[in-house]
């Protein structure tokens, strides 16, 4: 699969987040049918920061709900003030009762 189709399908998952949920890289890899691309799901992340898109991207976070993506983002704590404003509480860069914020994609979307 090309990397534009790749992350095509990335960004199509990133749009369905609902607010003030989260969702993890693996998670992401997982819905599209290649579990183990996790990391490619990441460089998709780091793309899309570039593009003109409304994508809710700092609602991807690690398998830990750690903020691992937050130095791609514009600004001083983005990604965490974000969150934040969506109800989720971050300490130390995670986040706090992250399987309750969890949201898990539908396979193959």
């Amino acid at each position: 699969m090309a990397n534009s189709d790749f992350f095509e399908k990335v960004y199509a998952i990133v749009a369905r987040i609902p607010e003030g949920k989260v969702t993890s890289y693996g998670a992401i890899a997982k819905a599209i049918g290649s579990a183990k691309s996790s990391r490619t799901v990441g460089y998709a992340m780091n793309a899309c920061v570039k593009l003109d898109r409304d994508l809710p991207a700092h609602r991807v976070v690690n398998r830990n709900g750690v903020l691992t993506g937050k130095h791609h983002f514009p600004g001083q704590d983005t990604m965490r003030k974000l969150l934040e404003e969506e109800g989720l509480n971050i300490e130390n860069d995670q986040i706090k009762n992250f399987k309750f914020y969890f949201w898990e994609p539908p396979i193959n979307q």
